[in-house]
């Protein structure tokens, strides 16, 4: 099996099927990375396309004494999920329901436990949506991408004590949101 540097490598040589490769091993984990962090899957698309192409414009960018790829990938992708989310601010969608695509992340639900279940992984994205973006992204990469602090720290370029804070902090603010809900709720 090639590794993501040498893939990386020779895509960078011009070797298109290693860019391919390379493309569908690590493309889904940065456009779930990017929805999680955005809730949209059209901003997602777009960051998982700005990404790769940014592979290719920023040749020399990749540092691998300085983290793992897929580190790198997360950091360009976060990046990017931010410019978009500070571009679309300012605009509401006209004749569309508030986070639609993050209601399509539920699947269908069959039972009242289904539905239960259904309702309580609704109520958790839309709680992790809410954070502020710093918070977002760590229980993006730690919680739900399962990356270690190091890792997490070198996608966020920050100190990994950083990482950790910020994971705490999170955390707390999440279980009090979902806290509030359930309030709401009862």
């Amino acid at each position: 099996m090639t590794s993501d540097c040498d893939l990386l490598e020779k895509a960078l040589a011009g070797d298109e099927e290693s860019f391919t490769a390379l493309y569908h091993l690590r493309q889904g984990c940065v456009y779930r990375f990017a929805l999680h962090m955005s809730g949209c899957r059209s901003v997602a698309e777009e960051v998982t396309q700005e990404v790769f192409l940014a592979i290719i414009r920023e040749t020399g960018g990749f540092d691998p004494r300085r983290g793992s790829l897929t580190a790198y990938l997360y950091g360009i992708a976060r990046n990017h999920v931010l410019r978009c989310l500070e571009r679309d601010r300012f605009y509401v969608p006209i004749g569309e329901e508030p986070d639609g695509d993050v209601a399509q992340w539920t699947a269908a639900v069959d039972t009242l436990g289904d539905l239960t279940r259904g309702e309580t992984i609704d109520s958790v994205r839309q709680a992790v949506l809410a954070l502020p973006a710093n918070f977002r992204e760590v229980v993006v990469l730690c919680d739900l991408h399962e990356m270690s602090y190091v890792e997490a720290a070198a996608a966020l370029g920050c100190a990994v004590g950083t990482v950790r804070s910020r994971l705490h902090r999170a955390r707390g603010m999440l279980l009090e949101k979902l806290k509030a809900t359930k309030r709401a709720l009862a």
